[in-house]
């Protein structure tokens, strides 16, 4: 199949609202594409979303920059991406999504790409719809949006959580790009914080909002405060005003060995929907 043209092409604006179409045959997994996709990137960062037309009809996508998203790509569709990235590998950091897809995108792309650092094969895809107060969740009136003044307060917090989460520290040198990334978060009111004593002692980001949906990432509790059944209202918090004023449905996706993490989703209110799987490069 390979031997024959790549069908796989690099979509421009014109496609923006069949590639959505595409996204929404299942949200809460497709949403921080669909996100990309609102903000323009088909016109800012054109090919960066790759799709496989059949017939001229938009079948699937995949997200190809410094991550790999695919979106609703069957094994067909997977190993035209597949063959259209594989000289990218420098580019890329990480695979994830939906865990069918990334496994088989993984394998088409291991002999070539691999080894991986790390392989999270099920993180659960989890998402809830009701205003945690009216399940009758307790909320932490502390949790607030970030100001703009704050950023430099919120950067420790946030590269303590990424060299947790990944692995290793998201930058080296002064900072300054990483700083204006989570600028960006705060000045959208995208980041919500708990500050004690001039410092961020909890955190989470709304990473992608599209169609309705909203995906929470980048959850941080300082060290010294964990274990103590703080972790519910605080997120509780952060989810409902993310239902107040961005959308009412809210997803996350979270590494399975991480039972407290798990446990504390599931005391908010939200259920499992899917599995997501992540390949660290």
């Amino acid at each position: 199949m390979l031997r024959t043209r790549n069908p796989v092409h690099a979509l421009s604006a014109s496609d923006r609202d069949a590639a959505l179409e595409v996204c929404s045959r299942d949200l809460a997994a497709n949403v921080f594409v669909a996100a990309r996709l609102l903000e323009g990137v088909l016109t800012t960062q054109p090919g960066t979303v790759l799709g496989h037309k059949v017939d001229g009809r938009l079948q699937s996508l995949c997200w190809s920059s410094a991550n790999l998203v695919p979106v609703e790509a069957d094994d067909q569709s997977l190993a035209w991406f597949a063959d259209r990235v594989r000289r990218w590998r420098r580019h890329c950091a990480s695979i994830l999504g939906p865990a069918d897809q990334v496994t088989e995108l993984w394998r088409l792309l291991q002999p070539t790409w691999g080894p991986a650092r790390a392989v999270r094969t099920a993180q659960p895809l989890m998402s809830m719809m009701e205003l945690p107060s009216s399940i009758g969740v307790e909320l932490d009136p502390r949790v607030r949006p970030a100001r703009l003044d704050e950023v430099d307060l919120v950067m420790p917090a946030a590269a303590h959580m990424f060299e947790g989460e990944i692995g290793y520290k998201p930058y080296t040198g002064s900072g300054a790009a990483y700083r204006q990334a989570l600028l960006a978060l705060i000045e959208r009111g995208h980041t919500f914080v708990v500050v004690e004593d001039g410092a961020v002692v909890f955190k989470a980001d709304v990473g992608s909002v599209a169609l309705g949906c909203a995906q929470i990432q980048g959850v941080w509790l300082a060290p010294h405060l964990r274990g103590q059944g703080l972790a519910t209202a605080l997120m509780a918090s952060v989810v409902e005003q993310v239902m107040q004023t961005r959308a009412r449905w809210v997803t996350l996706y979270v590494n399975d060995f991480n039972a407290s993490a798990r446990a504390t989703y599931r005391a908010v209110g939200f259920t499992d929907v899917g599995t997501f799987s992540t390949v660290l490069l």
